[in-house]
């Protein structure tokens, strides 16, 4: 498979399987051991990698939010724990539902040395989320370990397109809207919905080619091997998910 062919077959998946743990009772219920609820974890926990920052650093890496939900959110959740404790503990519930889910895969090796090679490869500069799960640890445990690549696969992709988004000047909530229509209200823009124009459409699919260049390094990396292995863990990842 040609590089690009690669990247538009895992993209979707990868985004699925990488948030397939947010809010699972698994997560929730540690949520609540730490005294958080499950929003308030997800926020608390994904942002967390960029360390004790204000609320409107994290909204600079999430987007989309409204940015008086993140500042409510993140707030008040860091209140209640440190922000990079949080995120070791999000991380691990990361770990702990791919063991759940993807002990069973066969190829599992071959994904994980695929993604590794993509992950490594990218260089992150602009893309903070990105670079903050990238340096956390990834567990020896192959089945965790896929779940957690596969992770930081997915907030790859989010940091470029938001790169992307920024350098063609359109909104991250407009671009929201375009993607998840009938999210508007739970990201917080319930009294000031974004009403995207076709101007605004078109610039989003240009913003997704300029993502895809983002990370294209990272996928000309593979061998035929990789991208294969990359392609089918996806494929049975996103099936177990």
């Amino acid at each position: 498979m040609e590089p690009r062919d690669v990247i538009r077959a895992i993209a979707g998946p990868t985004g699925d399987i990488g948030a397939s743990f947010y809010f699972v009772p698994e997560t929730v219920a540690r949520a609540k051991e730490l005294g958080l609820d499950g929003f308030r974890f997800y926020v608390l926990g994904r942002g967390g990698v960029l360390g004790d920052v204000e609320s409107d650093v994290v909204r600079s890496a999430f987007g989309y939010f409204h940015p008086v939900v993140v500042d409510r959110m993140w707030t008040s959740a860091r209140q209640v724990m440190a922000p990079r404790d949080a995120a070791r503990a999000y991380i691990e519930c990361a770990h702990e539902h791919g063991c759940r889910r993807f002990a069973d895969i066969e190829g599992l090796a071959a994904y994980v040395d695929a993604a590794s090679t993509v992950i490594n490869t990218v260089e992150g500069v602009s893309m903070p989320l990105f670079a903050g799960v990238r340096a956390e640890p990834v567990p020896d445990d192959l089945p965790a370990a896929a779940m957690h690549q596969a992770m930081v696969l997915r907030e790859m992709r989010g940091s470029a397109h938001l790169l992307a988004l920024t350098a063609l000047g359109l909104a991250s909530h407009i671009a929201h809207a375009i993607r998840r229509p009938n999210d508007i209200e739970l990201f917080g823009w319930k009294d000031d919905p974004p009403k995207p124009t076709d101007v605004d459409r078109a610039t989003w699919d240009r913003a997704e080619e300029i993502t895809d260049d983002v990370v294209l390094p990272g996928f000309e990396a593979l061998s035929d091997a990789q991208a294969d292995a990359l392609v089918a863990g996806t494929a049975a990842m996103h099936a177990a998910r």
